[in-house]
């Protein structure tokens, strides 16, 4: 009995829609983060990208637990000598909320050049539109909070 791997030939992408609203955002991205590389799926094979394509909407209203509004920072730098810029979390979702989602996800990939390649596959939305009909995406429900 030989063990199965799984090449680009046998892997067919689905396309899945979750609605974040009210739900946390840790457990939201952790989900979704699976669905990208493709655990869920029996022919999971780590060197090789199994995962489907997810669109995430109502990204504004996802949920943070504790004082992660106020107490959470994200952390940019500029490239210059003293260009270091943080931001809390509050702050972010309220200006850039895709981003929010999007940096969670990303955390929770592989980080070489096949994570990217799943990263790629993640659709967010602020709102509760998004231009994917014509992929016929299948509505995802969480058993999360």
């Amino acid at each position: 009995m030989k063990t199965f791997m799984a090449n680009k030939a046998d892997v067919e992408r689905k396309w899945y829609l979750i609605d974040a609203e009210g739900k946390t955002l840790g457990r939201v991205a952790a989900e979704v983060a699976k669905i990208l590389r493709g655990k869920h799926k029996p022919i999971f094979t780590p060197h090789v990208d199994t995962g489907d394509h997810v669109i995430i909407i109502n990204a504004a209203k996802v949920q943070l637990t504790g004082k992660k509004l106020v107490q959470k920072t994200y952390f940019r730098h500029s490239g210059y000598i003293g260009g270091t810029s943080f931001i809390t979390a509050g702050k972010m979702l309220k200006d850039r909320p895709k981003r929010v989602l999007e940096l969670a996800v990303k955390g929770m990939l592989p980080k070489n050049p096949l994570g990217h390649q799943m990263y790629r596959k993640l659709n967010v939305y602020s709102g509760a539109e998004h231009p994917h009909q014509a992929q016929q995406p299948e509505k995802l429900e969480l058993s999360i909070r």
